[in-house]
Order: C-alpha cells, then sequence, then structure tokens
C-alpha cells in the first residue's frame, strides 16, 4: 500500500477542471487531459508538474469511485482524514490502483508520443506543371531521394558473417524502463539507438545504418483543378525510420501560359479582332483548352467587350462540374503606314459619313466632361 502524502486543500472538481455534476466519462477525459499534460515523462524536472500531476491522481481517484465521491460531496477533504498518533494524513492508496489507472488512460497515449518522435522525416519536392496539366490533371513521374533498404546488409546494419546481438543495455527492447516512486517510465535506448541489437561490425556500405539514400521513381497525380502553389502529400513517401516513415509533400508550381490567365475555375484569353469584324461582326476562332472553336462575334461589338463560353473552363478542384471561358475582343486599329492611299480614302469617307455625331462612349464622356467644367 502506499500513502500519498497530504495534498494543499484544492477542490478536486477544480484540479480536473469539472463541475459538480460531472459524469465519469467527463472525469476520464478531464484527468486524462490534465495526465497528459503533467506527466513526469512530458515535464522531465518539473517538480511543480509532478506535485500537481500528484494531485489529479488523488482527485481522480476519490472522485471515480462512487462512494469516496458521496463522503467527499458530503464533508469534502476532511473524509478522509485520519486521527492516529502521526497526525493526519491522506487515506492509504493501494499502489496497483494508481499504477492501472496511469497505464489504461496514459499507456497509449504516451507510447505514440515517443513513437511519433523516432518517425522518418517528412520530404518537400517541387514538381512544375503547365498551364493545361494543372486545369485537365496529370500524372507527373518524379525522382525522390529517400533511404532505401541496404543490400549488402538486407538492412541488420552488420557486416555480413558478423555476429549481432541483442542490446545489453535494454534486453534488446529497443527501450529502457525508468521507475520514480510509482511512475513508471521509457525512453529509447541510446546504446543501441532504439533498434535493440549489438553490432560487433558495423556494414561498411551503409556505416551499420541499415539504409543508404536511393534515388527512387514515384508517380504523383495532379488532379484536375489543382492551383499554383497547391500541395500534395504522399503518405509515407517520405524518410523511413523505426517509427515508420515521414510523408512526401509535393509543392506543384504552374508555368504561365503565353494565352490563358486563371480565375478560379474560369479561364481568359484576350482575343483581337479586326475594326470592319467588330463593326460588321464576324465568326472568329476562339483558342480553348480544348482546343479552338468558332465563336460568333456580333455586330458593333466594341474593344473590351467580354464574351462567355460555358463549360470551357477549369474544372471546380474537389467538387463538381467546370468553370467559363471568359473571351474578351480588342479591337485593332492599323498604324498610319500599314494603310494604302486607297483604304485611307475609304477610311475619310467613313469620317465623313459618320459625321461628327458622337458615338454612346463619347457621347458618355462628353456629359461627364460638361458636369466637371461647367
Amino acid at each position: 500500500m502506499l500513502r500519498l502524502p497530504m495534498a494543499a486543500q484544492h477542490d478536486y472538481y477544480e484540479v480536473l477542471g469539472v463541475v459538480r455534476d460531472a459524469s465519469s466519462e467527463d472525469l476520464k477525459r478531464a484527468y486524462r487531459k490534465k495526465a497528459v499534460e503533467l506527466h513526469p515523462d512530458r515535464n522531465p524536472g518539473d517538480a511543480e508538474a509532478e506535485d500537481r500531476f500528484k494531485e489529479a491522481s488523488q482527485a481522480y481517484t476519490v472522485l471515480s469511485d462512487a462512494d469516496k465521491r458521496r463522503r467527499y460531496d458530503r464533508v469534502g477533504h476532511a473524509a478522509f482524514t485520519t486521527t492516529g498518533s502521526g497526525g493526519a494524513g491522506f487515506e492509504p492508496m493501494d499502489f496497483g490502483a494508481v499504477s492501472e489507472i496511469l497505464e489504461g488512460l496514459l499507456g497509449d497515449v504516451l507510447r505514440s508520443g515517443r513513437a511519433k518522435k523516432r518517425q522518418g522525416n517528412d520530404v518537400r519536392f517541387d514538381v512544375s506543371v503547365t498551364f493545361e496539366e494543372a486545369a485537365l490533371g496529370a500524372e507527373k513521374t518524379i525522382e525522390v531521394t529517400r533511404p532505401a533498404t541496404c543490400a549488402a546488409c538486407t538492412g541488420t546494419g552488420a557486416e555480413p558473417g558478423s555476429r549481432v546481438e541483442p542490446c545489453t543495455a535494454c534486453s534488446g527492447r529497443g527501450e529502457q524502463r525508468f521507475q520514480r516512486g510509482f511512475f513508471v517510465s521509457t525512453r529509447p535506448c541510446e546504446a543501441c539507438r532504439a533498434s535493440g541489437k549489438r553490432i560487433e561490425k558495423p556494414c561498411a556500405t551503409c556505416k551499420g545504418a541499415g539504409s543508404v539514400a536511393r534515388k527512387e521513381p514515384l508517380v504523383v497525380r495532379v488532379p484536375p483543378g489543382v492551383e499554383d502553389g497547391s500541395v500534395r502529400t504522399v503518405r509515407g513517401g517520405g524518410e523511413a525510420a523505426l517509427g515508420g516513415a515521414g510523408d512526401l509533400h509535393v509543392y506543384v508550381n504552374v508555368t504561365p501560359h503565353p494565352l490563358f490567365t486563371r480565375e478560379g475555375a474560369d479561364v481568359l484569353c484576350s482575343v483581337p479582332v479586326s475594326f470592319p469584324q467588330a463593326v460588321l461582326g464576324a465568326q472568329i476562332d476562339v483558342p480553348t483548352l480544348e482546343g479552338k472553336v468558332k465563336m460568333k462575334l456580333p455586330a458593333g461589338s466594341p474593344s473590351g467587350k467580354i464574351f462567355r463560353l460555358r463549360g470551357k473552363g477549369i474544372q471546380v478542384f474537389g467538387g463538381v462540374g467546370k468553370g467559363d471561358q471568359l473571351v474578351k475582343v480588342v479591337v485593332e486599329v492599323p498604324e498610319p503606314e500599314q494603310l494604302s492611299k486607297n483604304a485611307q480614302r475609304l477610311v475619310e469617307e467613313l469620317a465623313r459619313e459618320l459625321g461628327e455625331t458622337p458615338l454612346p462612349e463619347q457621347r458618355g464622356f462628353l456629359d461627364k466632361l460638361k458636369g466637371l467644367f461647367e
């Protein structure tokens, strides 16, 4: 039997951070959180954290027992004090019960934390894709450098023919067990680097590591609609280690396109048209991600007018449907030196025919101009 020292008279419900009518599950969750936060494995050398951990353990031991909880709710800490010759003290607590509580609530959490520390490092890789590949999706084969099993020693880390024995420091377990009072903790064995074995003669090829760096081809799927700067994660594609391989993070860089730009799932494209086409209307060729299409340009289309081609954009990333292609027409005006004398005469005739009557854009501009200076 273990007798815990008399703790400061803090309310046990406040110690665990629960209300007085908390259920047994609420108590267990609260204690689990406190114990993980304050456990000596997580706070080496912190006496205050250890005291608070002991106090949380006392509180949970009392409140998780229905009979003890009723007694505590009636008279508080006085329910567990004794008046013998040794003075007041906390009620004796069974060591096995304490260990069972800690093992049941913390064992998996602490073990998983240690394993995570030994997990292989994540690896970053940058891959460039074209605008079309990002829009339509693609598969890219990349070469990733990561540790692979050493062929010379088949991963043992020992020179072929030499002896491999269990580590005497940890008896081949790969971790060492430490006990401080009723606290039991384990840490990776430093003598064997958590491998659990002692190598007589390290492998000359891998220097005892059991693995060597090797370039390996890896196929990465780029889904349709992925954007520049997106990250694709390949689970287990990183460095290998005893606790499991890390992840491979592929950063996607989309190269600019000479014709297209992007706004979400929509594709923007500017198409030059001649003055007669804009005035009279025409059928014009428009490039899209799926090839050229014919688009009807209405007569009298002004420069800068935007037309929408439904469903000719990019697939919505992670969703359903496709965006549109937005076509901006740009009316080109020829340079004077490009006009023949006959063409110049025809333009002059057109100007006389149109007269001085302002067009809609001109009329709007003149109206605003009057409002500014009158």
